[in-house]
Formats: structure tokens, sequence, C-alpha cells
């Protein structure tokens, strides 16, 4: 078979796991040609194509990013772009495509399933966000960041009696934040899905400081609001699939603690540090039996399926399962554990 791979949407620790597993089985088992789409579905919008084989992926299993590159080009958002999609494909002489992305890159893939395309995906996103999968490779890596920025921000914070607020990564659920946090023993952990009463944390803070405790770290998930909904900060500028970019909620939060309780606060906003670099063990291997799966999903012709983990085990779930809504945080987590150890 002629095997297409794309990767779509933010780039992320195991990707080039996931090729280099796709690759080496597709071409020794199965004795497939293996074509790489570039930058995502633009790529394949403009035709843009690298060969793949063993030799040209020597190397890449520790690497970040992606050999292929991506981007968050939507075909549904261009003129005819299915249609080109489809066409491109079929000049390429492309008997299956491998999308692997989140819930946009995966979106648009199941939409071309209906249309006729034979597509399997790959579960990615570093906010752990994707449903049917109890976790997507790249989660592992993000909270290891984090959880290590924490740990050093804790020594300065005592250093100087401050509070830290840092901002990571989460636009609709506050996984990273919520795990980070209790890994790094977090006074407070801000998160999509329980919005915050300022002053609520605030009281918290200074109950703490009463105790004699004068360093605090509080986490904050850029997609955090507060229950008026007025402090978040955002561009305003949206991309192809239509996300708000966000942006500056943990200087508000930093500010508004400072002003309240007096105490000297400072922010750490994480940002695209946690997507890049080596992804850790857990990420390598869960990304490596994602694409050893995706390939052997295509030649069972289990098209419009995607892989996922459930109970320790690599299966298949329809895509449109895996699209149709996020996974947010558990509650028994942040109110059962987290919280325990606010204030």
């Amino acid at each position: 078979m002629r095997v297409g791979l794309l990767t779509g949407g933010g780039d992320c620790p195991g990707l080039n796991a996931v090729i280099r597993a796709v690759v080496r089985k597709g071409e020794f088992q199965y004795g497939d040609d293996l074509v790489g789409f570039e930058d995502g579905w633009r790529g394949v919008l403009e035709s843009r194509t690298i060969i793949l084989d063993v030799e040209r992926c020597r190397g890449i299993l520790p690497r970040g990013g992606t050999i292929l590159g991506t981007s968050r080009t939507n075909p549904y958002k261009v003129e005819g772009g299915s249609r080109q999609v489809l066409d491109n494909l079929r000049k390429e002489r492309i008997d299956a495509l491998i999308a692997i992305g989140g819930d946009d890159t995966l979106g648009v893939a199941e939409k071309l399933g209906r249309e006729g395309l034979v597509v399997v995906g790959v579960p990615k996103t570093i906010d752990n966000d994707l449903s049917g999968t109890e976790v997507t490779f790249g989660f592992d890596t993000a909270v290891q960041i984090a959880s290590d920025a924490i740990d050093r921000l804790h020594t300065t914070a005592e250093s100087h009696d401050r509070v830290m607020v840092v901002e990571v990564m989460g636009r609709h659920a506050g996984w990273i934040a919520t795990e980070a946090g209790i890994a790094g023993g977090a006074a407070a952990i801000l998160i999509p899905e329980e919005p915050f009463d300022i002053e609520v944390v605030c009281a918290a803070l200074r109950k703490r400081h009463d105790r004699g405790r004068y360093a605090s770290i509080v986490v904050v998930a850029e997609g955090a609001v507060p229950k008026e909904g007025t402090m978040a900060v955002q561009s305003g500028e949206v991309d192809a699939f239509g996300h708000v970019r966000l942006g500056g909620i943990g200087n508000r939060v930093a500010e508004s603690i400072g002003e309240s309780t007096g105490f000297e606060t400072r922010v750490t906003i994480l940002g695209h540090i946690q997507r890049g670099g080596t992804p850790t063990a857990f990420d390598r291997i869960l990304a490596t039996r994602f694409g050893i799966a995706a390939i052997d999903a295509v030649h069972d012709g289990a098209s419009g399926q995607m892989v996922a983990l459930q109970a320790g085990q690599i299966v298949r779930i329809p895509l449109s399962e895996a699209v149709g809504s996020s996974k947010t945080v558990d509650p028994a987590l942040y109110h059962g554990v987290a919280e325990v150890f606010f204030g």
C-alpha cells in the first residue's frame, strides 16, 4: 500500500516517535511505501510531500517537534478545500492516510472520512483533552516540564518571600495545571473547569502566610476564568478553527493577588517551553505503540477509526467519538486531591 502521514495542530513531544513506528512496521512488515505531507493539512492542499523510509527516520525517536512540520490549516475554511484534499490524495496515489493530531486535525479527518477518504487517526495533544483515550502522548512531557519549573520557582519564592504565579497551557481543560500543581505542591490551582473567585484565592494565601509560610505557588491554566468573567486577557485574534488566541491570565492573577494581599508577586509564563524538547520515556513508548497500532489499523481496513489507550491497552474507537467532546479534569482529582493542599 501507499500510505500517507501528516501531523497537524500544535507540535508536541512524541510526534516523531509515531512517524518512526509507522514507517518501521509499514516498510519492514507490510512492504508499504510511506509518504509524508508537510505542514499538516496545508501540505495536502498544496500537494507537498516527502518520501519516508527507515533511513529517513533514523535518530528521530528522542527528537521533539515533527520532521513533517505542522500547521493549523483547516481545509474546510478554504473554498473547495476538501475537494482539493481528496483530489491531491488521489493524484499522489494514497491508499490510506494516517492523521496525527488533536480535536481539530482529527475533526477534519473524520469529515473527510465521511466523504470517502480511507483514514486512521492518532491522538495528539499536550492538553490531554481528547475524548476516547485515557492519555495522549505529549502530556506527560508537558507535566514534567511544568513540574520542574515549579520546583525551581519554589526556591526563589522562599528566598524572597514571594508569591509565584505560573501560567501553563490548557485552553478548555486544566489537566496540565492540575497534575503539575499537585506534583509541585501548589497553594492554588486555577483551571477552566472551575471558574475562580480571586478573593477566595487571596484569602487562602493570607491564611497560609499567617501560619508562617512566606512563599506560595499559584498554577494557572491559560484558559482559566474568574467567576465574573472579566479578568482573562485575550487578543481577540482567532485561528483557522475559530479558537481565540489566549494570553494574559497569569499576569492579571498576579496583579490582583499583589493588590489584594500586599505580597510581592511575580509571574512566569511557560508557554511553548512545554511543547519543546525531548519527550519523556512514557511519551516515546505510548507514541510508538500508537504508531504501530495505526499502521495495523490501516491494513485491517479500520477506516474512520482512531487508536486510543484504554485500561493499558491500545484499542480502536470511531473518530466521531473522539472528536465529539472534550475530556475535562476529573472533579475527584481536583476537589478530592488538589484542593486538600490549597492555602
